[in-house]
């Protein structure tokens, strides 16, 4: 009798559900002429309210790396990524070329993080 490779007859199927689950922090801020120097505007973390209007006490959210975002807005208008950073700590925001925005204009700063979480079922037949 010649050899002969047996195999196993498999059948599997995976259901895979997803939640995203983001976590939004909003900060606001109304621009202080005090602090821009030399056309830079440094917002230290304090100076925020966030969205139950408590002033900020500590450092600001900061967004995960590979897994979060942040969105800046001067005058209700979404900033460019490369304007602006937040340091690493959250102890700062630092808007570059603000020499023209004006006095009283609103900033809110938004931070987003995703902390998703995933549940796989898998049937096997066989």
């Amino acid at each position: 009798m010649a050899t002969q490779l047996f195999k196993l007859a498999i059948d599997a199927t995976t259901t895979t559900e997803v939640d995203v689950k983001p976590e939004i922090d909003r900060y606001f801020y109304l621009l202080n002429g005090d602090d821009v120097t030399g056309g830079v505007l440094t917002i230290a973390a304090t100076k925020f309210i966030d969205d139950a209007g408590d002033v900020m006490t500590g450092n600001l959210t900061t967004a995960t790396t590979d897994n979060g975002y942040y969105l800046l807005f001067i005058n209700g208008v979404l900033q460019q990524s490369s304007l602006y950073t937040v340091s690493t700590d959250g102890s700062q925001v630092t808007v570059n070329d603000a020499a023209t925005i004006p006095v009283g204009a609103p900033i809110t700063l938004i931070v987003t993080n995703f902390v998703p979480e995933a549940d796989s079922d898998t049937t096997v037949t066989t």
